[in-house]
């Protein structure tokens, strides 16, 4: 079980390896310029060709290093989603249920990546999710939008991009990027029953055992309430 006074910090695996690309891209890089010195006439193209491996495996490994030290802060009383375009932070109290992504096709049951977080109102969303990572989270979830549209499970018209303003339970009127994030959680909802999506590249384990560590620390949490 979890323990309800720790901070649980979770490190993305896309995160992982970010120091040994950028080492092996200069390494290569090194090893490549010292070649060209004598052989730069013969082998033009070759050695080009692995400069841009080089570059390319540098960059892939910039990006990782750049990114948030952990990708999810688990607390007695949030869950802090953190991402290079910002984050989203809620009291497990706001939270009613966490599941995994199951669906049916024909006779086979399949496993979509991800952790689905059903809310109890999307009006505690609107105000903890940061513009900038509600505006990118729409664009990196579009495969999970096609699939249920393939599905069936949302029509072509639920699944596009909704740019009018979401009106909230409490009757503020939402409008912008947050606006449309709404507007593409309710469609989701629609469609899985769930609001927000944790990828599992966001994680750092199994997604049955990652599941079954955030329900553990939701029902740690009611002590708190």
């Amino acid at each position: 079980m979890t323990t309800p006074s720790a901070v649980i910090n979770i490190k993305a695996q896309g995160n992982h390896h970010a120091l040994f690309l950028m080492l092996v891209a200069l390494v290569i890089f090194i090893l490549t310029f010292i070649f060209s010195e004598s052989y730069w006439q013969q082998y033009r193209l070759v050695l080009i060709f692995i400069y841009l491996v080089a570059l390319v495996t540098f960059i892939t490994g910039l990006s990782k290093y750049l990114q948030p030290k952990y990708s999810l802060v688990l607390t007695p009383k949030a869950i802090t989603y953190q991402h290079s375009n910002g984050r989203w932070q809620l009291t497990w109290r706001q939270i009613q249920a966490i599941t995994l992504l199951k669906e049916t096709l024909g006779l086979e049951q399949i496993k979509l990546p991800y952790i689905g977080i059903r809310l109890k109102d999307l009006d505690f969303l609107s105000k903890s999710i940061s513009p900038r990572l509600a505006n990118r989270l729409i664009h990196e979830q579009r495969p999970l939008i096609a699939f249920a549209i393939s599905q069936g499970l949302l029509t072509f018209e639920q699944g596009q991009l909704n740019l009018q303003g979401f009106t909230l339970a409490s009757g503020e009127i939402i409008k912008g990027p947050l606006a449309a994030f709404l507007h593409h959680c309710f469609a989701l909802n629609t469609a899985f029953g769930c609001h927000l999506f944790i990828p599992e590249t966001a994680t750092d384990r199994e997604l049955d055992n990652f599941h079954l560590l955030l329900n553990q620390c939701m029902k740690s949490a009611e002590q708190y309430d």
